[in-house]
């Protein structure tokens, strides 16, 4: 049971990393320990804002969160319960969560793109090329508008490099990540008014793997790959060896 009694001691939250966030990561833990069973009922937001020493803003923040990730789902004047699958069946990136979206970008990534230099076809580099002058164009207009173009293309660069794979799950899976990795990009295209440097750099990335698939070479492709992914996650504090995994 994860709320005992009104005496039982009152389990303190770390701060610094935002309590609604940190509440859900501990009832998801819960859950995956299965000390809450698919089926189980969650506690009420009182049981819980005293069992963890919050407010119950808080608590409806972190149960809102178990929601949307597929933790827990509500049922009409009942309350809230664990569902069949916890977890499996939504995926979503925390704000802020840098480092790890960078580590799956990579892991993902550098494996489409060698698979798309060994099976290429000149369709596919058609619709890659045309994805990188759309964004040599954003490079030569920065402003506001340029930098949004810049983040469209940039998602349909690395969408036409899936494509290029011609394994449909592969481009099912990163279709279905597009809007997370798409957030990292536009760390990138947002900063063309102030730091043009960094959109520069990423399409200079940009241009090597383009070179490599190009060439048809999948060692290369997988390196350009994954120095871009670095290279992304470098402009943005995170070190290297952090963010892309060989």
């Amino acid at each position: 049971m994860l709320v005992a009694s009104r005496e039982q001691e009152m389990v303190d939250l770390p701060r610094p990393l935002g309590l609604g966030g940190e509440l859900a990561r501990r009832l998801q833990a819960t859950i995956r320990d299965g000390a809450l069973a698919p089926g189980d009922k969650l506690p009420t937001e009182k049981q819980l804002a005293e069992h963890y020493g919050v407010s119950r803003a808080v608590v409806r923040e972190a149960i809102a969160r178990l929601k949307s990730e597929g933790y827990v789902a509500s049922r009409q004047g009942a309350g809230a319960f664990v569902v069949a699958r916890p977890g499996q069946t939504s995926f979503r990136m925390t704000p802020g969560d840098l480092r790890h979206a960078f580590e799956l970008r990579g892991a993902i990534e550098v494996a489409a793109a060698e698979l798309a230099a060994r099976r290429r076809q000149p369709q596919d580099l058609i619709a890659i090329r045309a994805a990188f002058a759309a964004m040599q164009a954003a490079l030569a207009a920065p402003g506001a508008e340029a930098a949004q173009s810049g983040v469209v293309s940039d998602d349909a660069f690395h969408a036409a490099i899936a494509a290029a794979t011609h394994n449909p799950l592969i481009q099912r899976f990163l279709d279905f990540l597009a809007h997370q990795f798409s957030e990292t990009r536009q760390l990138t295209w947002a900063g063309l008014p102030l730091k043009p440097g960094n959109a520069a750099a990423a399409q200079a990335e940009h241009a090597a793997l383009l070179a490599a698939l190009e060439a048809a070479d999948p060692i290369a492709a997988a390196a350009a790959a994954r120095a871009h992914v670095a290279g992304a996650a470098a402009r943005f504090g995170l070190q290297q060896e952090d963010a892309a995994p060989c």
